[in-house]
């Protein structure tokens, strides 16, 4: 089976010069995708995450050299409510402003429910959930005070169904749609909105190594991973691209989607139609 993926960012307009966007999580994978899209589209951007520094340098180089925006780097740690606060002062400080918050940092485990590890549960909720309710709080006096703002929280097609063994994860992906609602509510009238994206399986160098991986652990071909292990529940049998993830996000942070708010939007290849 083919996966479709495009390697070069599709021609933005610049329709967010003179933003500042953070991402978290966005070292690589779907975050780095909606970074890039973002800096094609004309906005600043801090990125944060892990990896390797000589890695997150280039990846942050080559957004200055593609797009000639302002890239910069945070290593905080998603899970520690002081280093967060510690990240967004520094955006604004450096700044003035921070005009567009995109909540995609995340971790995973999976485990029977009676033997979920206790830690690992408190781990998936900080990182997954906690962390935007951090963020945000704290962007928003910022966004305030510049009458603008676009908060775009990455939940899960497990935002919006469940799947057995994933219980901290989809706890917490339900959560953040709950949050988006009550932060869309509490900035209507402020030219401030907060959506999610809720992904189905995005094509990513995890993803790439999960296939090969299932494919050597089951005795089957790679295009049987995808087709019956990883795609079982999407109806159009292809991942996402970061492309398309990146794309939707500069959409809703344009004035275009002035009027979009407190929505869950699935991208899941009709998962959750059924």
């Amino acid at each position: 089976m083919n996966i479709p993926i495009k390697l070069q960012d599709q021609t933005a307009a610049r329709t967010l010069v003179g933003k500042v966007a953070l991402v978290t999580g966005s070292t690589s994978g779907i975050g780095l995708g909606i970074a890039r899209a973002l800096a094609a589209a004309g906005a600043d951007v801090v990125l944060n995450g892990l990896g390797a520094p000589e890695e997150i340098g280039r990846a942050r180089e080559q957004i200055v050299a593609d797009f000639g925006v302002g890239a910069s780097y945070s290593p905080a740690d998603m899970s520690k409510p002081k280093s967060i606060a510690e990240m967004i002062a520094a955006t604004v400080a450096q700044s003035g402003r921070l005009d567009i918050l995109v909540n995609n940092a995340g971790i995973q485990h999976v485990a029977p429910l009676e033997q979920f590890p206790v830690e690992k549960w408190d781990q998936i909720l900080a990182v997954n959930l906690s962390s935007a309710f951090h963020t945000t709080r704290l962007a928003l006096p910022a966004m305030r005070q510049n009458g603008f703002g676009r908060v775009i929280n990455i939940a899960s097609a497990h935002a919006l169904v469940a799947s057995p063994f994933k219980a901290a994860y989809v706890a917490a992906k339900h959560g953040i749609v709950g949050l988006t609602k009550v932060m869309a509510l509490e900035t209507a009238e402020d030219c401030i909105t907060c959506n999610a994206i809720c992904p189905g399986y995005v094509y990513t160098p995890l993803v790439e190594a999960q296939i090969d991986g299932q494919a050597k652990a089951h005795g089957i071909s790679r295009d049987q991973v995808i087709r019956d292990v990883l795609l079982a529940q999407q109806p159009n049998k292809r991942f996402a691209t970061v492309e398309e993830i990146g794309s939707l996000a500069v959409f809703l942070s344009t004035d275009a989607a002035a009027s979009i708010t407190g929505i869950a939007l699935p991208v899941d290849g009709g998962w959750t139609a059924h």
